[in-house]
């Protein structure tokens, strides 16, 4: 690979005493490194580049890691879906609720949907006052404005915005005035029984992407072009000073700020003021363009997610003929950003595991008839048939996978050399799950040599196997250590996985298969 800048490189080194291995963050100022710093040397092998510093300090860096593309921080059109209203000819990005809640893949897909697209429906939402909140606490935090928590779209009597009104409202991007503005909105619908009243979204980025296309003299203004959003009714006056088009030091569109209801009043020369008209009036009717308005009907229990930093969104007319009643909220992308990285995470980690099942665990299990992954998914399915809760059969599908991790391997332990799996297998699952599932898979080893001190018989069952590996580990405990052992907090789970272990090593046994435990262990990690 070709070498890295010495400064990068080294403000990247991984190692512990760079990083809190804990959180990450880095222990050293970059003014701390010395002025001359160089390489002294470096190799690359088995996938990782060592590194000897001119000051002594050794770094060793996975190369993959070193060649990752930087995707940003997701807001800006790199990466983004830019679309008419024709690309959703065969449907808009929904989902229901209730299978939002309880499948991560499913949840995991709205997000990137709001994400890639800028917006997603909810469907089935219970269509009871307050909800919206809860939408957004599903991957984030409220963000409170002069509205309150929430705010009810409806026909008010004395409306101090014009969407508090039947009137239609043209595609606008909300809270302009605001800075930071709340990058996303929610609308969820109660009630739409009223002729009229559909929403219609814009794509902003795309908008802009079309004038920056055709006028990009008109497109540079209007980045370039403070505009003085202002707000004000008896308790508030908020003012912000934007551009309605922002990008990043790359020139990449990244936010859109359209709102001619807000629009206070611009100073400059003659010269300017035509130039920016120009531009955006030109801007503001390529947002109307009918083939970019996309227009649907929310119906009571529909939530629609979407980013305001980007989408337009607009409302017909409609008449009081019957009644029209949304809740909103606002919310922001970094948390929902936040929270589909830890889904990806997550699903990442799963695959790790489920790979080991598909991979290594589908060899013998240590001298037994089963393989590792049957032994594995018995021990889980014998814990849910016994009802136990849901850590202990996470536990019991897991116990066994430090075979897989570490210097020595399970092959080690049948030769006689204890590969102290147990440990091994916590010490890898901690990364993503807490101490209750943790624990038990680090005690249960030691919950055999409990059981054969303090159980009648219990010996007698072990398989021939299993008794040979009791010798490698120690063989059954002295009445004070099992004394001791039995003082732990994990002592009982561990003992309760040790006898599902002992069961399972039935040839044959039908069991589920790893995809089964998938959502209950996504539920268990941190």
């Amino acid at each position: 690979m070709t070498e890295p800048s010495p400064y990068w490189l080294r403000d990247n080194c991984p190692c512990a005493e760079c990083r809190d291995p804990r959180n990450g963050q880095k222990l050293f100022q970059i003014n701390d490194l010395p002025e001359d710093l160089t390489i002294a040397a470096s190799t690359e092998s088995d996938g990782r580049l060592e590194v000897l510093w001119s000051d002594g300090h050794r770094s060793r860096y996975p190369l993959d890691r070193l060649a990752e593309e930087d995707e940003g921080d997701g807001r800006t059109e790199q990466g983004k879906r830019l679309w008419a209203a024709a690309d959703f000819a065969r449907g808009i990005p929904e989902a229901e609720w209730e299978t939002y809640l309880t499948d991560p893949a499913e949840q995991a897909a709205v997000l990137a949907a709001v994400r890639r697209s800028g917006f997603a429906v909810l469907r089935g939402v219970p269509a009871v006052e307050r909800q919206v909140l809860r939408v957004a606490e599903s991957f984030g935090y409220v963000r409170v404005t002069n509205y309150g928590e929430l705010f009810d779209v409806r026909v008010e009597p004395d409306p101090n915005n014009l969407a508090f009104t039947s009137a239609a409202i043209a595609p606008h991007t909300d809270n302009p005035y605001r800075d930071p503005v709340p990058t996303l909105q929610l609308l969820h619908c109660l009630e739409n029984s009223a002729t009229g009243g559909d929403s219609g979204l814009v794509d902003g980025f795309k908008a802009a992407a079309v004038l920056r296309a055709e006028a990009p003299a008109d497109f540079e203004t209007l980045t370039r072009t403070p505009v003085p959003f202002v707000f004000r009714d008896r308790r508030t006056e908020l003012r912000a000073d934007r551009p309605l088009i922002d990008v990043d030091a790359l020139g990449r569109i990244r936010e859109v700020r359209f709102n001619n209801r807000s629009i206070g009043t611009l100073r400059g020369s003659g010269e300017q003021l035509s130039a920016f008209y120009a531009a955006y009036r030109r801007f503001a009717a390529i947002t109307l363009r009918p083939e970019l308005q996309l227009t649907f009907r929310l119906g009571p229990g529909d939530c629609l997610v979407f980013d305001n930093t980007r989408l337009l969104h607009a409302r017909t007319a409609f008449r009081q003929d019957g009644h029209r009643h949304l809740q909103g909220c606002y919310a922001d992308l970094d948390s929902l950003s936040s929270t589909l990285a830890v889904l990806h995470h997550r699903a990442a980690a799963l695959d790790a595991v489920a790979g080991l099942f598909a991979g290594e665990g589908a060899g013998e299990y240590l001298g037994e008839e089963v393989t590792m992954a049957e032994h594995m998914l018995q021990a889980a399915a014998a814990a849910e048939a016994a009802g136990a809760p849901d850590h202990l059969v996470a536990a019991a599908l897991l116990h066994d996978v430090g075979h897989f991790q570490g210097a020595l391997h399970g092959r080690d332990l049948m030769q006689g050399n204890d590969n102290r799996h147990s440990d091994t297998g916590a010490d890898w699952l901690a990364r993503w799950f807490g101490p209750e599932v943790t624990e038990p898979v680090r005690l249960h080893v030691a919950a055999k040599r409990y059981l054969c001190a303090v159980e009648p018989g219990y010996r007698d069952r072990l398989s021939a196997a299993s008794e040979y590996t009791l010798s490698v580990q120690g063989g059954p405990m002295s009445d004070a250590e099992a004394a001791a052992f039995a003082e732990l907090p994990g002592a009982v789970d561990a003992v309760a996985v040790r006898r599902w272990d002992e069961q399972a090593k039935v040839a044959g046994a039908p069991t589920p298969g790893f995809d089964h435990y998938r959502p209950l262990l996504a539920a268990l990690m941190r």
